[in-house]
């Protein structure tokens, strides 16, 4: 299975690179986890034109469909409900499917693989019945299926405003929604002017924000809330005015921002920025979305968070890059400013700017009892007492404690570990370094591995 390219991700930015590579002439493949296209943004959408669903996920969702048409239409090769668990130079992808392996070849490999959801651990964060918006969301897009009982969201950002909103567009109830946002600071406000150049977006997420707070539902200025419960969750308490307020609960959903799915780009030893502001690591890529590692691509939220619109620009820039790397066009530039591509992604990203300076990531002290590793079930006291005793770096952390050595491999505990070593080192966080990431990038069977034997016709 050898193609010019293989793209990691059928999101916004896979579907619109393949869109565009395919009619540019090159061979490509698209390795999809999901069972179909859209991303997280556009999950379901096709599946879910006819239903209520559909009209309550809003406008911007709407918008998936012509771009799933497009790539539907494109002619390239969709493997949906593979997962890659290895990338070797050369390039060589190793994929799972139904308990199957298989490889596949490429001259040029394209990450569009999205972010996930900042982990921010607080006491009770593991009990059963917390789980976070993006998982709720996901829910809601594959099934229809809706949060019930006493159902609280707690975070900050857009998501989980928006969130609220379709839930109780779609009939569900809230108890209360915790805002753990800080007051706006002046450097977020001195970046309102140039937000304005996305006026939709604003006023959108400023529709969201009036109706919550009118709504009575909206909590704000508070701290320390903990979930607590026997067994799962029960109830939720926070401090607040000099004294701590409970409330029954059956469901939290926590959100606190989202941050690049770093863990293939870290394991190919590509080149790597910290985003002070956001407090994450980014891979360092050219104006065309090339890493440090020629002929590996990142783009969209992959590359840096930008929302679904900007993504589907990056898709497009890293098509033409790939495109002149593989030689299949001699004016990629020419491409580029036809489509007014430089263009379209600054006015995209306007917004950007404001959404990281209103919407800092918490930097909330860890007490020595809460679980950071979930996988092992490591504190953050366990944590800093390994940091007392070793050099500033993560992974002799990781020797010493087993964290991030569980089947999330530190997706779900990486920044906590990386902010508690430079809690007790005394150092800026960005100085200190992620865990290193080994191979395989997700679980797999030994069995697994022995087909590949058979998928390869070796005896």
């Amino acid at each position: 299975m050898t193609y010019d390219v293989v793209i990691v991700g059928a999101g916004p930015a896979g579907m619109s690179a393949a869109v565009r590579l395919s009619a540019l002439g090159a061979k490509v493949a698209v390795v999809d986890e999901q069972p179909s296209p859209g991303g997280q943004i556009w999950r379901g959408i096709e599946r879910n034109v006819n239903t209520p669903v559909f009209e309550a996920l809003g406008a911007d969702y709407h918008k998936g469909q012509a771009l799933a048409a497009a790539f539907r239409a494109s002619g390239v090769d969709y493997l949906p409900g593979n997962q890659v668990w290895q990338i070797e130079e050369g390039w060589s992808l190793f994929l799972t499917s139904e308990g199957k392996a298989r490889r596949l070849t490429a001259r040029a490999i394209l990450l569009a693989n999205g972010a996930q959801e900042r982990p921010v651990p607080f006491a009770g964060w593991t009990l059963p019945g917390v789980m976070t918006v993006g998982a709720a969301q996901i829910l809601l897009k594959s099934g229809g299926m809706l949060p019930e009982g006493k159902v609280w969201i707690a975070g900050a950002g857009p998501l989980p405003l928006l969130y609220a909103t379709q839930l109780l567009n779609l009939g569900g109830k809230i108890a209360g929604y915790l805002d753990t946002s800080t007051r706006p600071k002046l450097s977020a406000l001195a970046r309102l002017p140039g937000a304005w150049r996305d006026f939709g977006g604003l006023a959108k997420g400023l529709r969201w924000l009036r109706d919550l707070r009118k709504s009575g539902l909206m909590v704000r200025d508070f701290s320390d809330l903990r979930a607590e419960g026997d067994g799962r969750l029960q109830s939720l308490s926070w401090q607040a005015g000099g004294a701590r307020k409970q409330v029954d609960a059956d469901v939290l959903l926590v959100h606190e921002g989202i941050v690049p799915r770093i863990h293939e780009t870290l394991a190919l030893g590509c080149a790597h920025d910290w985003n002070d502001e956001q407090r994450y690591f980014a891979p360092k890529l050219d104006r065309w979305g090339e890493t440090s590692r020629e002929g590996l691509f990142v783009a969209g939220d992959a590359s840096s968070i930008g929302g679904w619109t900007a993504a589907t620009v990056s898709g497009e820039i890293a098509a033409l890059g790939i495109a002149a790397r593989l030689g299949l066009t001699t004016d990629s530039d020419g491409l580029r400013r036809e489509a007014r591509l430089d263009e379209r992604r600054s006015r995209a990203l306007a917004l950007r700017p404001f959404l990281d300076a209103a919407y800092p990531p918490p930097q909330r002290k860890l007490e020595d009892d809460v679980i950071v590793c979930r996988c092992e079930e490591v504190t953050a006291g366990a944590i800093r007492k390994a940091a007392r005793s070793s050099p500033p770096d993560p992974n002799a952390i990781k020797a010493a404690t087993r964290c991030g050595m569980g089947p999330c491999q530190g997706r779900q505990c990486g920044y906590s570990v990386q902010s508690l070593v430079a809690e007790v080192h005394g150092l800026p966080v960005g100085d200190v370094s992620f865990f290193n990431i080994r191979p395989p990038l997700k679980p797999v069977t030994l069995g697994e591995i022995a087909s590949l034997n058979d998928a390869e016709g070796v005896a």
